[in-house]
This record gives structure tokens, sequence and C-alpha cells, in this order.
């Protein structure tokens, strides 16, 4: 079995998340790491460690790392607005990318990826559970190939205690995160239901309240979609202690309801009396399902355009809360 040579660029806690998932797969080696902050490397260091494994060395500076280590693949796990540099120098050295969402901050950014992998040619997946959830795709078919009946309109809410959570971290400073709330954990409502739809949106009104913090923590905008269905879309970041969501598409002939990470989904058909809920079928880690994409056995279900689809939203969605609701159309 061929051996996967990993770096890691970004060493923040999401990276751990992938680093538990590679320390499973037998032919993932991490052998090297990209991080500025000796704190992160060393939080990194030690999930590695825990798992059996030597410490891999750090090399902070990017354009070394990738000059001076063997290797096949990276992770990018770094802060929002730095992903575009970060990502198109990987591709730029021949390596494949599995890179955080929100995968970049402007359409241009996004453009660039796209472009960028088709000019390389190397494989770019972009971490989107929901786009990667086997239950969002089974969803996501049924709805666009007419299973059940039109779709008239999606009410999609996802919460978290978030503007506490990230009190005086990157993720609340502009020039590093590129957004708040709805632009972080929310990113994941925005692009599921994108995924669920499966078209675009075509204008959209919106309203966010910053709560006195550099980003924005509330956010609800009215959207219409290109067969004209109606979507409402509300991001609470100033809650309880909790991170749920809850996403409802209401068709002719049945009503869908999920989460925006793709965990869950129950379906509820004309005549019945209670909705069903879908069993998850068998799937892979976000890192496993990457290496199948990259090992050309299934098609790519987060591909740049996912990331291009949910920024082109995400920036109609503040120029319309920054004129206080004025409908922006979105053009392709």
């Amino acid at each position: 079995m061929e051996t996967i040579k990993t770096g890691i660029i970004g060493c923040g806690d999401i990276s751990h998340y992938h680093i538990r998932n590679m320390v499973q797969t037998q032919n993932t080696e991490i052998v090297a790491l990209c991080d500025p902050l000796d704190l992160s490397v060393q939080r990194a260091a030690k999930v590695i460690a825990d798992a059996g494994y030597p410490s891999p060395p750090n090399q902070p500076d990017l354009g070394k790392f990738l000059a001076s280590f063997e290797m096949d693949v990276v992770l990018i796990a770094t802060p929002h607005t730095l992903h575009h540099a970060h990502t198109l120098a990987a591709l730029e050295a021949g390596l494949d990318v599995l890179l955080e969402k929100p995968m970049v901050v402007t359409t241009e950014e996004a453009l660039s990826l796209v472009d960028a992998r088709d000019r390389t040619g190397r494989t770019l997946v972009v971490a989107f559970q929901g786009s990667l959830s086997p239950l969002i795709r089974l969803a996501s078919a049924g709805i666009r190939g007419g299973d059940y009946g039109d779709l008239l309109s999606v009410s999609a809410t996802i919460w978290q205690n978030w503007s506490l959570y990230t009190q005086n971290t990157w993720r609340q400073v502009p020039e590093l995160s590129g957004g708040g709330f709805t632009f972080d954990t929310g990113a994941h409502m925005l692009n599921t239901v994108a995924d669920l739809v499966g078209q675009d949106f075509v204008e959209v009104s919106a309203w966010m309240d910053n709560l006195g913090r550099p980003v924005e923590i509330l956010s609800v905008a009215i959207a219409r979609l290109t067969s004209g269905a109606l979507v409402t879309l509300h991001g609470c970041g100033e809650t309880i202690p909790s991170c749920s969501s809850d996403i409802k598409v209401f068709c002719t002939g049945a009503i869908l309801n999920a989460c925006a990470w793709g965990r869950w989904l129950s379906i509820q058909k004309a005549g019945r009396k209670r909705a069903k809920k879908v069993p998850f079928p068998p799937a892979s880690s976000v890192w496993d399902t990457f290496l199948k994409v990259r090992a050309g056995e299934i098609e790519n279900p987060s591909p740049p355009e996912v990331g291009l689809r949910m920024i082109r939203l995400y920036d109609a969605m503040r120029r319309s809360a920054a004129e206080g609701g004025q409908v922006v159309k979105i053009t392709t």
C-alpha cells in the first residue's frame, strides 16, 4: 500500500480533528508541520505522540516547508484569509490539498483556486462535512431528481455560543477571519443548503448585527433560487452554550429535515404522519474521503466550485446588510 506522505499547514484546534483520523489510516505518514506559533505546534505534536507516532519537525516558513520535505499531500487549516495564498502555493508545488472551510474570503480568490486546480491537475477538496456526508448527497440527489416533487422553500438556522467561545482569538479579527459567525460555523449551513437545493441563488436580502464585536454575530437572510423557490437563513452566534443547526426543505411531495454537518436526515413523505429517519450509511472520515477522491475511487463531492458558490452567497449577504437589507442580485 502506498504511503501518503502528509504535511500540515496550520496546527490549531481544527487540525487535531484531522490528525486523529490521519493516524488511524495505515498508509498516512505525517512528515512535517508548518506553523509559526510554538504552542500550536506543541499541541498538534502531542496529538500525534499520543497516538504512538514520533513528533514531526516544524518549519514555520511556508516556502521552506514546501521545498524542504518530500510530501504528497497537505492539510491546510490556517486562518481563513490565509487559505488562498497557502493553497495556491501548495497546488503549484505539485501537492494535493485538503483545505479547511470556508475555502476563501472573496469570489476572486475562489476563481483563482478553480483555475489553479485546473492548471496544475492536482486534487483540491474543501472540508465541508455537509458536502462530504452520504446523507446530504442522498437527499440532494433526491431533490434534484424530483423524487420529492417540486422544491418550494427552505428554512435553515444554525446557532452556537460563538461570540464567547471565540473571544480573544483570530476568529474575531477581521484581517484573519474574513467574517464572523455566519462565515465561520455558519458556513456549514450556507454550504449544505446550497448542496441540498442543487441550484444557484439569484438574489438575497440580509441583515447582520455585530453586537459590539469586530465581526458579525447575528445574521438573517431571505433569498430566492433560480427556480423561484424561497430560502431563509438564520445565524445566531450569541446564545447558551450549544452548537447545532436545523434545515428544513419543503417540497410538494415531502419535507426533509437535516443538520448542517450532514450527521442526520429525516424525510416525511406525503401521506405519512411522521418523518422517517434515514439510517446513516457506511461513511468514511473527511480524511478517508479525501484519499478516495485523490485515488480516483469516488468523484470529488466538495471541489473548489463548492467554495466559490458559498463565497458568492456570503458576499451578497454582506453587501445587502451593508445597504440596510437592500436586495442584491447574484451573478455567476
